[in-house]
């Protein structure tokens, strides 16, 4: 019998919990931390890659640079379908340090792959569908934590998980223009590209940015193995956790988790290449990791104000918040007459970000208050241990498979704008779709949940 399983977890109980469970749920959640920040470090990889490819002599479009930083979302999202369900069926001790591991494949990639400029398209094309690697580590991430706490400690926890994870996001285009400009593993791993900026010839190591993380996924993986624990509990099929398809507040929460989660990660994703080039006498490079990072702080640090009010109070006034940051972010580039502003538009974005992530923490702690609200409605016969076991693994099912379809955002959102750049050589038309579809956010809503008389706010079942 591993000691890494725990056949006997009480978190709901108070005095199990004070003297043995916080402990080991802490744990647990601090070595998470620094897995899924990496994953997100290697998901977003070509947000910064693909902004000095042409530099050091690649010659590709607007529109291929964009779709390198749309893929990795693609596939992110796609992989978390199938991730979301892994914790149950593998334990999340296995899955954690295997998901981290694989995170080294296109980090290899794509340090080998930029060195050679008549390296075909095609290859950082799969290079950008592997990054979707560190996307599907997330989905298990948050259903693993969300086994070892307490419900009235869960939405919290699991804004710190994620908050923190998100920043991976921050750490890597922070990261990355630093680690580019010297010679970390030269010559070992590579010589440096050259290039010439204002007639000035500068020497540059692309493939940096991929190979500084393969030391820390080593570690953070040794660390997952040997430090982190299953819940017996927990463990379920895959037939048992698709009963969550049939859920309406499933697919409902996916919808407002595209708005959330959907949003911050497109940001993300396109935010440098669009400040690039809508700016281009900017050097965004420098100042674009303080948009995921307020993002990524937002949700770390405002989980508890939905544990106190309810997520879906929070997540309405989120929602009429981005539609106000569209606004703005229209204003800031031409589209109601007048000059682009990059100071309005850098502080428009920066707005965006925070709401995000606050967003990101407020949804996440409704399904688990969702989940629990309508388990008397689903198991009328059921005892109240029965119940909450369900609880939690619906529960997890559904934070996994809503963080899946909420991912497509990051897909479509660098995708809308290559669309909108190529169309009218402007991004207006892609915020216009994006304010619409806020807006449509805010109504699904307040219709299901934010009202007085909704599923949350009549339920005491729900209260922290």
């Amino acid at each position: 019998m591993s000691r890494h399983i725990l056949h006997d977890w009480r978190p709901e109980e108070p005095a199990f919990w004070a003297s043995t469970g916080q402990r080991i749920a802490r744990r647990n959640l601090w070595i998470s931390i620094p897995n899924l920040l990496l994953a997100f470090s290697v998901w977003m990889l070509w947000s910064t890659a693909a902004t000095r490819l042409n530099m050091v002599g690649f010659q590709f479009s607007t529109a291929e640079l964009f779709w390198l930083t749309a893929l990795p979302a693609l596939s992110g999202a796609t992989l978390r379908i199938f991730y979301s369900f892994m914790v149950p069926i593998f334990g999340g001790r296995l899955w954690t340090t295997l998901s981290t591991l694989s995170l080294a494949i296109p980090a290899i990639g794509i340090g080998m792959a930029v060195q050679n400029p008549d390296t075909p398209y095609l290859v950082f094309v799969i290079l950008a569908l592997l990054c979707g690697l560190g996307g599907g580590a997330f989905a298990s991430s948050m259903a693993n934590i969300g086994f070892f706490f307490p419900k009235a400690q869960k939405g919290n926890a699991l804004a710190l998980n994620a908050g923190f994870g998100n920043l991976g996001v921050s750490v890597l285009q922070f990261t990355a223009p630093l680690v580019t400009g010297v010679a970390l593993f030269s010559p070992l791993f590579g010589a440096p590209q050259t290039y010439l900026e204002n007639g000035v010839q500068h020497q540059v190591w692309l493939q940096n940015a991929g190979f500084v993380w393969v030391p820390f996924i080593l570690v953070a993986a040794a660390a997952a193995w040997f430090g982190m624990n299953d819940v017996a509990s927990a463990r379920a099929s895959f037939r048992e956790q698709a009963v969550v398809f049939k859920r309406k507040h499933n697919w409902l929460m996916c919808y407002l988790y595209i708005g959330t989660f959907g949003s911050f990660i497109g940001f993300s994703a396109a935010f440098p290449l669009l400040g690039k080039t809508l700016f281009p006498d900017v050097n965004i490079l420098q100042i674009a990791f303080l948009g995921p990072l307020v993002g990524a702080a937002s949700r770390a640090m405002t989980g508890w104000v939905s544990d106190r009010w309810g997520g879906q109070n929070v997540t309405q006034v989120v929602f009429c918040a981005l539609i106000v940051g569209v606004v703005a972010v229209l204003y800031s580039v031409g589209a109601f007459g007048g000059e682009p502003v990059f100071s309005l538009f850098f502080a428009s974005f920066l707005w965006l970000f925070f709401w995000t992530g606050v967003g990101n923490a407020s949804t996440f702690q409704m399904i688990p208050a969702l989940v629990r609200a309508d388990m008397p409605r689903l198991l009328p016969l059921a005892t109240a241990a029965e119940r909450l076991k369900a609880s939690e693994l619906e529960g997890a099912a559904i934070v996994g498979f809503s963080s899946a379809i909420g991912a497509y955002g990051g897909f479509f959102i660098p995708l809308a704008f290559a669309n909108s750049m190529k169309a009218t050589g402007g991004p207006v038309t892609a915020l216009y779709v994006f304010l619409v579809f806020y807006i449509s956010c805010a109504i699904v809503n307040w219709v299901f949940y934010a009202r007085r008389r909704s599923i949350l706010n009549l339920s005491p079942s729900t209260a922290a």
